[in-house]
């Protein structure tokens, strides 16, 4: 006996408004309509393969009002919640094309899932990434155990590249899309949200472009419960779903970022099944701004010793950014859906949020170049208890009068409100200090 709920009566019309076109990773005779019985299945079928991943009550609930559960997706083997719909992905193809293997070209989260999981299935798998890529990924993808492939100075010409090797080797092209098998493997996270956390009133999820997560995860959820509040989070810089809802159909022309802090947050909405279903299943999408996502980054590392990406960070930095007003005193389950951040970035990232948190900050001033007078301003510094990082003098080219030392101090506070004490207190000896504004 087959039960359906009106949540499936909502897919099926969702299914029925998209246009069918030919799918780029020709699996079109995959894409057919998502019912909670795939999702079920997929978490069947990949429970072997990938993590079951705690979904944990958070120390920050205190701090925003919100009891906050955070599903740590980023502690999946490659650090991508990719992995579950790859695997379910791979597992599902046709034994013929599994022994011919599988091709991607990107350095993204989905590339190096693919290069893992269709490792351990013993699938031949090749991943082209342009010269541009760092080495680190490259590294990363051969360790999985994928032959690399290094063409192209950009993410076009090796795409181009895949394209003909895949044509001439009748390897299959893969690129992140939503076929209902890759779909499914996502909406397991929904699934375990559901079992893990009880009474839930929301759930938090990325959005951007690749919104596979949000609208697979929103098809288990609104079975389950449909007065779940489900909600999409993407940047404001690149409101990509946004924009695609109120067009009606995926956006084609849609200024993206290349820059890796961003990843799979800045990038097109990659096909009107996900688009479709997010429009009929997901209650709000909203957008938060760099600034909210960093320090998102800094709360996550200092709170939960969670390393994260922005796509890991954007669904919490929505509840920091007081968003969404109407979760406070709710239970709210938030996904942290990544960890893929080039150590070099997350130093950037991470000084970059001490100064947006009010935690780092310099100054300037001038000072007679006599023996003790810096003595005295470190003097200063450690009676109001802050740290100094860094302190420069210049003599060479101060345009005030002679013998004088220009100082600029950077130096480590508590908070918001250490960091007005101390200013008050230099201003105090020193009237002239000036204080840079971030």
């Amino acid at each position: 006996m087959k039960i359906v709920s009106r949540n499936e009566e909502l897919l099926g019309d969702a299914h029925s408004r998209i246009p069918q076109k030919s799918s780029k990773t020709s699996l079109s005779s995959c894409n057919k309509l998502i019912r909670f019985e795939d999702i079920s299945a997929a978490a069947f079928k990949i429970q072997c393969g990938v993590q079951k991943t705690p979904c944990m009550y958070s120390r920050l609930s205190k701090q925003y009002g919100v009891d906050i559960y955070l599903k740590k997706e980023f502690l999946q083997y490659t650090g991508s919640v990719k992995e579950r719909g790859v695997l379910h992905l791979l597992t599902s193809l046709p034994q013929d094309q599994q022994r011919k293997g599988v091709i991607v070209a990107s350095d993204s989260n989905f590339s190096m899932a693919v290069a893992y999981h269709a490792s351990e299935l013993r699938i031949p798998v090749f991943v082209i990434m342009s010269t541009s890529t760092s080495a680190a990924r490259v590294k990363m993808c051969r360790d999985y155990g994928a032959m690399v492939i290094c063409y192209g100075t950009t993410t076009k010409d090796s795409q181009t590249h895949a394209r003909r090797l895949a044509q001439e080797n009748s390897y299959l092209y893969l690129e992140e899309e939503d076929s209902a098998a890759y779909l499914s493997g996502l909406g397991t996270v929904g699934l375990e949200m559901h079992e893990q956390v009880p009474k839930l009133d929301a759930v938090v999820f990325p959005a951007g472009g690749h919104c596979g997560l949000l609208a697979g995860s929103a098809a288990a959820l609104k079975h389950l419960n449909p007065h779940i509040s489900v909600i999409g989070v993407e940047s404001e810089s690149f409101p990509v779903l946004q924009q695609s809802l109120k067009a009606g159909h995926p956006t084609e022309e849609q200024a993206c970022s290349n820059h890796h802090f961003y990843g799979d947050v800045s990038g097109h909405c990659f096909g009107s099944n996900s688009l479709q279903l997010t429009g009929k299943l997901v209650d709000k999408v909203v957008a938060v701004r760099e600034e909210d996502i960093l320090i998102s980054m800094l709360r996550l590392l200092e709170y939960e010793r969670a390393t994260v990406d922005a796509e890991g960070a954007i669904g919490l930095a929505a509840l920091i950014a007081g968003k969404l007003p109407e979760l406070k005193g709710k239970r709210v389950a938030v996904a942290i859906c990544s960890g893929n951040l080039e150590l070099h970035l997350l130093q950037q990232c991470i000084a970059r949020a001490l100064t947006l948190d009010n935690r780092v900050c310099r100054f300037s001033l001038v000072l007679s170049d006599c023996p003790g007078d810096i003595a005295k301003l470190l003097e200063l510094l450690a009676q109001e208890e802050a740290r100094v990082l860094d302190l420069k003098q210049e003599r060479l080219f101060v345009t005030t009068e002679l013998f004088t030392v220009e100082v600029t101090c950077t130096v480590e506070t508590r908070d918001k409100i250490h960091t007005a004490q101390l200013r008050t207190a230099l201003l105090e000896r020193y009237p002239a200090a000036r204080w840079t504004e971030r």
